[in-house]
């Protein structure tokens, strides 16, 4: 592995590095990375273009298979601006609270996304039209995870508010497949704001290992047979439900 920058910024100790292995894969990689050591954006030297994150891939793909012809998207959290970079010619807007994990992306990522603002997602996102938005993406991570004000009750209905009636929120999280309280709750947490809330799983070596599961809330099924992108729907016991002003996470 080569470092070619770490800095500590006021929301993470951020490190980018090139590594020729990634995800059981052979290369050259460059990737960013937080102080929990889970790669939050990644770069195909020999393909700067390619989605190389096995999470990105199958979000990607969950977007154009429920609407190809989408035409708006905001995403909270900016890690490379890969998402932002794949749907290039789409209305995309990223919320980014670091500006530090920006800066980065446009010295060592190519990053040209001139349409990324600084400050917290949910603020951002409130000061967007009501029923403007085709998919609402969620990819912020701090040390503890998803952070806990993106994950309430008030905060699904906010997005569920600037989604168009066919529109769909994907939230990315680490958790496992099963016995997860954190993730049993999101799900309960999204029932209180969608009627149809979805959970897939990417593979992982072992089975009670931790993994991307990419939560899909929406006013109802797109009918996807999720095997046919390489992702397996899986069923979470209820949690707990998250509001505003709850206890940190259990």
């Amino acid at each position: 592995m080569q470092r070619l920058a770490a800095i500590g910024s006021a929301y993470n100790e951020i490190t980018v590095y090139e590594t020729s292995q990634l995800d059981g894969e052979t290369g050259k990689f460059r990737c960013i990375r937080f102080a929990d050591e889970d790669v939050q954006g990644a770069m195909d030297l020999k393909d700067r273009r390619r989605l190389v994150l096995g999470y990105q891939k199958a979000m990607t793909a969950l977007m154009e298979h429920r609407d190809p012809d989408f035409r708006s998207a905001f995403v909270i959290g900016h890690g490379i601006g890969s998402i932002s970079g794949y749907f290039r010619g789409k209305r995309i807007k990223t919320a980014e609270i670091d500006e530090a994990v920006v800066e980065l992306s446009r010295r060592y990522f190519d990053c040209a996304d001139d349409n990324v603002e600084i400050g917290d997602g949910r603020q951002l996102l409130e000061a967007e039209a009501d029923r403007s938005l085709d998919f609402i993406v969620l990819d912020a991570f701090t040390s503890r995870g998803t952070p806990q004000h993106l994950t309430t009750v008030e905060f699904f209905r906010l997005a569920a508010n600037k989604l168009r009636l066919q529109g769909a929120l994907l939230l990315n999280m680490m958790g496992r497949p099963q016995d997860d309280s954190m993730a049993e709750a999101i799900r309960s947490t999204l029932r209180r704001a969608f009627a149809d809330v979805r959970c897939y799983s990417l593979p992982a070596p072992r089975e009670r290992d931790r993994r991307n599961l990419i939560f899909v809330g929406s006013g109802a099924s797109d009918g996807l047979d999720s095997r046919e992108i390489g992702l397996r729907e899986i069923e979470l016991a209820e949690g707990y439900i998250i509001w505003d002003g709850s206890a940190a996470w259990r």
